[in-house]
Order: C-alpha cells, then sequence, then structure tokens
C-alpha cells in the first residue's frame, strides 16, 4: 500500500526537520511513499528495530520506476534491507547501497519522533 502525504511548497527552505505523518499512518514492517517537496520518498516503519522508520528513495535506479515503498523488507547476509519489487536488487536501508550493484544507491534521510509524529531531515 502506498500512501502519499504532501508537504505543502510553503515550506522554507532554511527549515531542516519537517513532518511528514503520524504513527498511525505508517504500515508496521511495510512501506510507504510520502511526497516531500515534490520527491517521492519510501517510508519503512519497523517498529521490532528500536521503532525505527528508515527513508529512501522511491526511485528505483536499476527499473527506472517509482516502486521501492512497494519493496519486501528483510535482512541479507546481516543487512537490513528491502528488495526492489521489480527486479529484485536489495538496499541497504541505513546507507541505500545496491547489494548487487554497488554502484547504484537510494538517496536516505535522518528521521526522528517527537510525540508520535514522523520527522525527516531535509537540510
Amino acid at each position: 500500500m502506498s500512501v502519499v502525504m504532501e508537504i505543502p511548497r510553503s515550506i522554507k527552505s532554511d527549515l531542516r526537520w519537517v513532518k511528514i505523518c503520524h504513527k498511525d499512518d505508517l504500515v508496521p514492517n511495510s512501506g510507504i511513499t510520502a511526497l516531500v517537496n515534490q520527491q517521492q520518498i519510501a517510508l519503512y516503519y519497523l517498529p521490532k528495530q528500536n521503532n525505527a522508520v528508515y527513508a529512501v528513495d522511491n526511485w528505483d535506479p536499476i527499473a527506472k520506476a517509482y516502486v521501492m515503498s512497494r519493496g519486501i523488507v528483510g535482512d541479507q547476509d546481516g543487512v537490513l534491507c528491502v528488495a526492489s519489487p521489480l527486479l529484485k536488487q536489495h538496499y541497504d536501508l541505513a546507507t541505500g547501497k545496491c547489494l548487487e550493484v554497488p554502484e547504484h544507491t537510494l538517496g536516505t534521510w535522518k528521521t526522528r519522533w517527537n510525540n508520535n509524529e514522523l520527522w525527516l531531515y531535509i537540510g
């Protein structure tokens, strides 16, 4: 399931952290899509991983499609990753690096919780 939550264009460029959604908007152990300043970001809420939310590009650079939020989250040789739903490459959720084709990477963003609200660092 993908949910698009758009941040208004009125966000000032000097703002470093932006509120993305409430915890209840996220699907545990799955991905959703957030639209932040016209850029699609895949968010993965992993409550068993210290309540972590990983944020990476939704654009799959190998398949050339906005699909990463639909990927399956898992573990590949001890690395927490997401598998592309189209061509099945695995991307490290912490670094964005493709495990099979290291020259391809996804952008990553820092996230934090504030009173059950998810915030994303865009600075």
